[in-house]
């Protein structure tokens, strides 16, 4: 019996070490390489940092890619933070900001404010008059064209 527990140790030991060898512990498909120009771009598949690689005399060596996304967010974030402090700044001082919206008026006010208000009646007199007579130039260029 322990002969056989003996062999089955040493069976699944050498088993084991081919794959270690195939895929290092450190590995396991983390990077992935692609050919440029002037080297090598290493993606990290676990962090997503991107370097390139290059061929130097004393070996390759690796520098990182400045990441846009991180530096645009971060942006985004402070210009955000900066507009509701100025914006709080101006309810502050009684500045109504764009679109009218004053500090005094409720959530439902500030809605009817930035409403369109409706034509007047002299208005829709107005606009319909002139509907009118280019309707009655269509109508007259139509009856002309018939007439030719």
């Amino acid at each position: 019996m322990r002969v056989v527990a003996l062999f089955l140790l040493a069976a699944v030991g050498l088993a084991a070490v081919p794959a270690r060898a195939q895929a290092p512990d450190t590995e396991n498909g983390r990077y992935s390489f692609h050919q440029v120009g002037e080297g090598m771009l290493r993606l990290d598949s676990r962090s997503g940092q991107v370097s390139l690689c290059a061929k130097q005399p004393s070996g390759w060596s690796c520098t990182a890619v400045p990441d846009d996304r991180v530096a645009l967010e971060s942006e985004i974030a402070r210009l955000q933070r900066e507009n509701g402090a100025l914006k709080k700044e101006m309810l502050a001082r009684g500045v109504p900001l764009p679109g009218g919206v004053t500090a005094d008026q409720p959530g439902p006010a500030r809605e009817l404010q930035l409403r369109m208000p409706l034509p007047s009646d002299a208005e829709i007199d107005r606009v319909m008059s002139v509907f009118e007579k280019m309707w009655r130039r269509l109508v007259d260029m139509v009856q002309k064209s018939e007439k030719l």
